[in-house]
This record gives C-alpha cells, sequence and structure tokens, in this order.
C-alpha cells in the first residue's frame, strides 16, 4: 500500500467534504430550490463543467479504455459524439428549457415532463423509469469507484467501495446541488490534469503515437480500423450511427444532465456554457479510448481490460503523480455519481412522493425525505455492488440507451414543437424503453446491425409524432403553454410577470414566490 497515494486521496475527499459544508451552510439545503436547483444561480462555467463531468462518469476510466482495448480506434465513434454532446444539449435545449422550467415552477426534470404534458400518468411513468434507470447508473459508477481504489492503494474491494460510496453520500447529503455542482468543477479539472498525465506517460513509453500505430499494424492492423478488432463492425452504420447518437444527442434524454439547464441563473447563459463544455471535451474525450488502445502495447496480457487505464497510471507514473491521477479517475466516477444521486433522490421523493403519497409535506420535510431516499440509494447500490459487480461499460450503455431512447423526443419537442401533447408524450415514453430495452436484452444489434439507441429514439420519436397528431383535437396543447413557448423563443429575460405567477403546486412555494415578487 502506497502512503503517498493514500495522502493524496485523502486530501482529496476531505476537499469534496469541505465542499459540503460550505454549500449547506450557505444554504443549499435549506430549501427545495436551494438543495434541488441551486437556487437557480449557477453561472456558465459551472453549469459547462458540471454538465460535462456528470455525463463522462467512471464509464471514461473503465468502459472507454476497455472499449479501446479490445476494439482499437473503433471506440474513436463514441468519442466524436462525445465531443459535441454538450454543445448540442445546451444549444437544443439549454435557454428554452432554462425559461420553460421557471414559468412552470418546476424543481425537477420529471416535474418539468408533467407540467409540459399536463397528466400524473406521464409523472408516474417518466418517475418511474428514471428511479430504476438512475440507480442502475449509480451502480455502476460505485463499481468503478471501487474497482478503482482497491487497485491503486492495495486496499480490499469491499473497504474501497465502502470509502467511496461514504465521501459521495457525505457531501451530496449536506450541500445538494450547490455542493454536486462546484465538486463537478474541483473535478472536472482534476480529470482533465490526470487524463493528460496518463496520456503523456503512456506515449513516451511506447515511443509516440506514429510508433505505437506501426506497432499495432504490426500487431494487428484491423485495431487501427474504425470498424474494430477484426472489422467486425465494417459497414454496420446502424450500429455505428447509434455509437455516435448515445452520447451526443442522448444527453438531451439524461434527467440527470437536463436539470443543468433549469439551474443556470440565466437563460443566456447556455451559449457561453456550449463553448466552454466543447473546449474541455476537446481536450479530455478522445483520451481515454487512446489510452486503452495503447495499453494494448503496454498491458498485452491485461485479463481484466476495464483496468487499463488503471495499471498504466499505476506502472507509468511515480507515486506521487499517481495519487493526483487516481484522484482524477475518482474524481469523473464521484461527478456523475453524485449527481445521479441527488437526482434520483429529488425524483423519488418529489414526483413520486409527494406527487402521489403525501401531498401535504412542508419544504424542509421535502429536502429531509430527498436526502433519505439518497441515503437508502446509496446504501442499497453499495450492497449489490459489493455481491453483484458487473461490467461497467454494459451498464452504463445500456441505461443511456434507454434513458435516451424513452426521454429524448419529450425534452425536445416541450421547447420546440406546439403540437407535442400528453398522449404523445406517454406513447413515445413507453416505445422508446421498451424498444431500447427489449433491442438490447434480445440482442437484436446483432441481428439487424443496428444500435438501441438508434432503434430507440428513431421510433419513439415517431411514436410522439404520430400519437400527438391523432389526438389534437381530444388532446389540445393548453393556451398557457403556448403562451410559454413563445416565451421560450423570445430572445429577451424571463418578465417580471412571467416570474411571479410562476405554478408552483405546493401552497407554501406559491406563498413564498409572491412575498419575494411584492419585495422585488
Amino acid at each position: 500500500m502506497n502512503t503517498t497515494v493514500l495522502l493524496f486521496l485523502g486530501l482529496y475527499f476531505l476537499t469534496m467534504l469541505a465542499v459540503g459544508v460550505v454549500s449547506m451552510r450557505r444554504g443549499g439545503a435549506s430549501s427545495m430550490e436551494g438543495y434541488y436547483l441551486g437556487g437557480r444561480n449557477v453561472g456558465p462555467l459551472v453549469t459547462a463543467l458540471t454538465m460535462q463531468s456528470t455525463s463522462m462518469s467512471g464509464y471514461m476510466f473503465l468502459g472507454a479504455g476497455s472499449l479501446g482495448y479490445t476494439q482499437g480506434y473503433y471506440g474513436f465513434w463514441y468519442a466524436g459524439g462525445d465531443i459535441g454532446g454538450g454543445v448540442v444539449n445546451l444549444s437544443v435545449l439549454g435557454r428554452r428549457m432554462r425559461k420553460l422550467s421557471q414559468i412552470m415552477g418546476a424543481l425537477t426534470s420529471i416535474e418539468y415532463l408533467e407540467k409540459r404534458y399536463p397528466s400524473k400518468w406521464v409523472r408516474l411513468i417518466a418517475a418511474g423509469l428514471s428511479v430504476f434507470l438512475l440507480g442502475a447508473y449509480v451502480l455502476a459508477q460505485f463499481i468503478a469507484g471501487g474497482k478503482g481504489l482497491e487497485l491503486v492503494t492495495g486496499l480490499s474491494y469491499e473497504l474501497s467501495l465502502f470509502i467511496a460510496i461514504a465521501v459521495i453520500l457525505g457531501y451530496t447529503l449536506m450541500g445538494g446541488y450547490g455542493a454536486v455542482a462546484y465538486t463537478d468543477v474541483v473535478q472536472s479539472l482534476i480529470m482533465v490534469v490526470g487524463i493528460v498525465w496518463i496520456l503523456a506517460a503512456t506515449l513516451n513509453e511506447v515511443g509516440g503515437l506514429t510508433a505505437a500505430n506501426q506497432a499495432l499494424a504490426e500487431l494487428d492492423p484491423t485495431l487501427l480500423s474504425i470498424w474494430g478488432r477484426d472489422l467486425v463492425y465494417e459497414n454496420q452504420w446502424g450500429i455505428v450511427l447509434g455509437a455516435l447518437l448515445i452520447f451526443s444527442i442522448g444527453y438531451m434524454g439524461w434527467p440527470h444532465v437536463v436539470t443543468r439547464h433549469m439551474a443556470m441563473r440565466n437563460p443566456f447563459h447556455a451559449r457561453r456554457a456550449g463553448v466552454y463544455s466543447t473546449l474541455w471535451n476537446l481536450v479530455f474525450v478522445s483520451s481515454p479510448y487512446i489510452l486503452g488502445t495503447l495499453a494494448i502495447l503496454v498491458l498485452p496480457d491485461l485479463d481484466d481490460p476495464e483496468q487499463a487505464i488503471f495499471l498504466l497510471a499505476h506502472n507509468l507514473l511515480p507515486a506521487a503523480v499517481v495519487g493526483i491521477v487516481m484522484a482524477a479517475i475518482m474524481a469523473a466516477i464521484m461527478s456523475t455519481a453524485d449527481s445521479i444521486l441527488l437526482q434520483t433522490g429529488s425524483i423519488a421523493a418529489r414526483d413520486l412522493y409527494e406527487r402521489f403519497i403525501n401531498p401535504n409535506m412542508q419544504e424542509k420535510q421535502m429536502v429531509r425525505v430527498s436526502q433519505l431516499i439518497v441515503l437508502v440509494l446509496g446504501v442499497v447500490c453499495g450492497i449489490v455492488a459489493l455481491f453483484e459487480p458487473p461490467g461497467v461499460f454494459a451498464i452504463v450503455v445500456f441505461t443511456t440507451s434507454v434513458l435516451g431512447s424513452a426521454f429524448l423526443p419529450s425534452y425536445v419537442a416541450a421547447v420546440w414543437w406546439r403540437k407535442a401533447n400528453t398522449p404523445g408524450a406517454l406513447t413515445s415514453m413507453i416505445v422508446g424503453s421498451l424498444v431500447a430495452f427489449f433491442w438490447q436484452y434480445l440482442s437484436l444489434d446483432v441481428v439487424t446491425e443496428i444500435h438501441p439507441m438508434l432503434a430507440g429514439v428513431v421510433l419513439s420519436s415517431l411514436a410522439m409524432i404520430v400519437a400527438s397528431l391523432l389526438t389534437q383535437s381530444s388532446h389540445p396543447v393548453p393556451e398557457h403553454i403556448l403562451s410559454a413557448m413563445e416565451e421560450t423563443a423570445e430572445l429577451r429575460p424571463l418578465p417580471r410577470s412571467l416570474k411571479s405567477q410562476q405554478a408552483f403546486e405546493m401552497a407554501h412555494e406559491a406563498l413564498a414566490l409572491k412575498t419575494q415578487a411584492r419585495t422585488a
């Protein structure tokens, strides 16, 4: 066990907990809007970095490295979509979703869907899907954290898992969205430093990229192909297009990511946030796939490809640097796990418990219930990760495909298509989730050569269009929603009159809003 590595990691963990304490003292967990959305007071740089670090997750250090190790440069299809994912998300949804969510008084991404498509069934189905799928995503992050700490520190997997979960739960419970967002900023910067450091050391080890490519060509020339080892994906455009889509437009269907739009201080910060996210992606995104491919040369007999980047850092870097790099890897894992935990707890508390079981809860009660659910979810996922640790890559691709297929059309149509109505949203969510789920469960991608994400998004989009058009007369979009959509298209700040009329469901929220408007 290396004490230097443990020292760096200990310092990093304490810093994250300190951010949680500061956020708690600033009132981050004292109100629902503060706990769920950071008081809608998050600037463009923080928005960009929390969005990107949340999107990347431990997948980038385990799944991406594993894909590069097993399939060579085929992984660049995923990287290509990922580089533009942030700016696409912010451009399509950012400003409009920020304004519409505030006009409607939505505090969670699922509540936002019900207010745009008025029906308790929209909220019930969307919340149920989100809790299940995001819980699986949390499981993947916990497994990644346990594996990483075990390998680098020499601690047992069980103890490593416990430490990772304890730190993540600690600052998430204390500070809510504020703690999550500002720890994500620190974590995103550490991630860039760490990945660049590993890449530089690995390139030096293999004699540069040109020499590495020559060595790979001698070993297996198909590793240099964009079609995968042995050209297994050659001309399978349905698979390739899905790989591009899952991390490009797929972000727009992930509840824990689109929440970032709702928390922006100003709707017009979306443009600057898009620039920041793209710059960050250009530095970070491709590196894990390159490292996984280069690891074929450095670690030819690796039993677990998901450990490729961990072992590169462990074998090629000095102990002090390994500590910094390991902090970067844990940053990727924690920045996603904390966001998903917070989002899942918020959805379970507000969109299920408060909406359908106890609608008369006070605001502080709601925050406490959210915190309790976060704690329970963390413990349950930790127990599952302890006994059944599946592959991180498989879990992430599964959950992101189903989430994107289920929700992407509903979030996009909510701000861009005036005819999108409740039956359209319900049909789209059901069709998208079922298609993506069974496409993967039945391995239909092998038979059809079409990626589950592509199949799910196409069919859920068609379901949205057809169902909405067929039910226009029976389920017209309410006038107040159409008016709100018109306002989101305007290139101007939200009028004070709309701010003071936000349709919060609970009485104490409406009262607080009116009081604020009178004193403004």
